[in-house]
């Protein structure tokens, strides 16, 4: 809004908010189901300064609310900037779809030193971590329980580190999914391209101040000191 030359602070848009009751009510299936056999990598981040792009990535998937049934989304977002750098959507929870992501990710923008996720199967399978060892990747997983998006206390990782990306689907439900009502894979695909495109390249993320994700990959800002 800043950028569009309104006058407004964070603190009177919160409270805006809350006056229109602008809040979370919505219930979502899980999405991060651990697989007994799979091995759990170490956590790599503890007191580790995100201090440029492609230093660390994560990875989440969530549910997309269609008029019948829903699809599954997966995104890879660069830490220090929050761009968003792949996306694949899904009608099923298999590991292909977010390792298509992976490749289209490091094609464009070349591989990053670490990869941050929960425990889900997916990101725990052959597929998937192979596919980062191929590309000489580091691979990080707190060793708390994230399988709910519940927040990390007892210090085996950040509570923070999660919530990086479940900001990003607050915001495409609330801003694009709940509004547009999507009937099709093919109507979703294209709804949500158009919104994550507006998001890189014109939404401000407040961990830059009014850089947005694209401007912030592109151009070195001050270092994201995240809480241990």
């Amino acid at each position: 809004m800043q950028r569009e030359g309104h006058k407004c602070g964070r603190h009177r848009v919160r409270r805006l908010m809350r006056l229109m009751r602008l809040v979370p009510i919505y219930q979502t299936p899980n999405t991060s189901k651990k697989h007994p056999q799979h091995k759990i990598y170490p956590y790599l981040l503890r007191e580790l300064p995100i201090t440029k792009p492609n230093q660390v990535w994560c990875v989440d998937i969530t549910y997309i609310p269609m008029q019948r049934g829903f699809l599954y989304l997966v995104a890879i977002m660069d830490w220090y900037s929050r761009k968003v750098l792949g996306w694949r959507l899904s009608n099923s929870m298999e590991a292909d779809f977010c390792v298509e992501a992976l490749n289209e990710a490091i094609a464009k923008y070349g591989k990053p030193e670490i990869m941050n996720s929960d425990q889900g199967s997916q990101f725990t399978g052959f597929e998937w971590t192979q596919a980062l060892k191929d590309a000489d990747v580091k691979i990080t997983m707190p060793l708390g329980d994230f399988t709910n998006h519940l927040p990390v206390i007892d210090g085996k990782g950040r509570w923070v580190d999660n919530r990086m990306i479940e900001r990003l689907w607050r915001s495409l439900k609330y801003e694009c999914i709940y509004l547009n009502a999507f009937e099709t894979g093919s109507q979703a695909r294209a709804g949500i391209g158009k919104w994550l495109a507006y998001y890189n390249t014109e939404r401000p993320h407040s961990t830059h101040g009014i850089l947005t994700p694209d401007e912030a990959y592109e151009r070195k800002v001050e270092p994201v000191r995240l809480a241990a």
